[in-house]
């Protein structure tokens, strides 16, 4: 199965897929409110803004499975990114990326392995999967932030 045939639900709780993005360049990201890692929702949205006219779109997936830093409801963690950090990009519903209730897209994209050698579990909130318009991912482990040049420099590499 393709990453964008993968059925999940939007943070409002519609059906849908990443099928709108095929073609396109995504960055998902497994988000939580309150982590050390949570201002990474400002330059998330700084790139979101940067690029969304070139094709590109930040995808977020809200997830509690480290160390329960994302407890919220769905309306919670809405209300959180939009007043907190004026997040436009489009956040999924919560979801697991480790273990036996691992998403399915998480499933497919822990397989890549990242500039330091790491394929596996994801460690920590706010790892990142820059995916090309044509398929192709490239892992970002949590701490490297989202306006790091390796990162920056590889969305516009994609972006042509």
């Amino acid at each position: 199965m393709k990453l964008y045939d993968i059925p999940v639900h939007t943070l409002s709780g519609e059906e849908g897929s990443l099928a709108p993005f095929e073609g396109k360049t995504i960055l998902v990201v497994n988000v939580a409110s309150k982590c050390g890692l949570t201002p990474q929702y400002a330059g998330l949205e700084e790139l979101q803004k940067s690029y969304e006219s070139r094709g590109f779109s930040v995808v977020g997936f809200p997830c509690n499975q480290f160390m329960g830093q994302e407890p919220g409801s769905a309306e919670e963690i809405q209300t959180f990114c939009s007043t907190t950090y004026g997040v436009t990009f489009p956040l999924f519903e919560k979801i697991d990326v480790n273990g036996d209730a691992r998403s399915p897209i998480y499933e497919l994209l822990t397989a890549t392995t990242d500039a330091e050698g790491y394929s596996g579990d994801i460690r920590w909130n706010f790892e990142k999967f820059l995916v090309g318009p044509d398929g192709s991912v490239q892992r970002f482990a949590p701490q490297v932030e989202p306006q790091d040049p390796a990162l920056v420099g590889a969305i516009e590499e994609l972006l042509g």
